[in-house]
């Protein structure tokens, strides 16, 4: 990827990376369901963020961001699971970087629609 000015972007695909890494360190584990689930979110987030970058209009980079936000959420859930269980292997810093990102995708999608 290169880096460029565009925070959320960045930020979500960094965090994209520590996701993949976390993935594998739950499946090394023999925890499948959930490494496919946190995968499959965490991954999603940078994923909307990027598309969003090329919207057909501002209602479709919303849309995006909205998604975005929708996977985050997802990913806080599995995140915090795995917190809470016992047998889980754990990972704060990636639920701080998951709280960052949540908020920035919150204040773009809060500015971007007052602007409309």
């Amino acid at each position: 990827m290169e880096k460029g000015d565009n925070l959320i972007q960045n930020l979500s695909f960094e965090f994209a990376l520590a996701i993949i890494n976390f993935a594998e360190i739950l499946e090394e584990k023999k925890k499948y369901v959930i490494a496919k689930q946190i995968l499959k979110s965490g991954t999603s987030i940078g994923a909307n963020v990027w598309e969003a970058q090329h919207p057909e209009s501002k209602a479709d980079f919303v849309h995006k961001l909205k998604i975005a936000a929708k996977e985050a959420q997802e990913t806080e859930y599995w995140l915090l699971l795995c917190q809470k269980s016992p047998t889980y292997p754990k990972n704060v810093e990636l639920l701080e970087k998951l709280k960052t990102i949540q908020k920035i995708l919150s204040k773009i999608i809060s500015t971007t629609k007052s602007k409309t």
